[in-house]
């Protein structure tokens, strides 16, 4: 089976494409046509895939078979755990666990019903489906 990369570069070299060809056609920075073909990029967003799709002649479905899976990743509970820890304690700049995309945190501040404060690290990654809610 082909990766990703190879996939997208083989169906750009098809339609006659550059890489920046591509990107105009696309409406895609270079860089991440860059990075897809390179294989950094292994997860691709719905809009994405249907643009490349569209100007490659081929069915999205096509593309989401080679891209990477991340639903069946599990994160240990030690990791979110620690994940939560540095968001409390002012952590920038933090990976997604699952994909090592950015990961997009807040500070929920909460009071219980005495009035008390409480704080309730959340994150979300940028690209895949990992969140921490509680």
């Amino acid at each position: 089976m082909k990766t990703l990369a190879q996939f997208i570069q083989h169906k750009r070299d098809e339609a006659g494409y550059s890489t920046k060809g591509l990107a105009k056609e696309c409406n895609l920075p270079i860089s991440l046509i860059e990075d897809i073909e390179s294989g950094k990029e292994l997860f691709l967003a719905v809009t994405v895939r249907q643009n490349l799709a569209k100007v490659l002649k081929c069915d999205p479905q096509e593309i989401k078979v080679l891209e990477k899976d991340f639903s069946t990743y599990t994160v240990s509970q030690e990791i979110i755990d620690s994940i939560k820890e540095l968001i409390l304690n002012g952590a920038g700049g933090l990976k997604c666990p699952k994909c090592g995309a950015p990961l997009v945190t807040r500070i929920a501040r909460l009071y219980d019903l005495e009035d008390n404060l409480m704080l309730h690290p959340k994150a979300h990654c940028s690209k895949c489906s990992f969140h921490i809610t509680e």
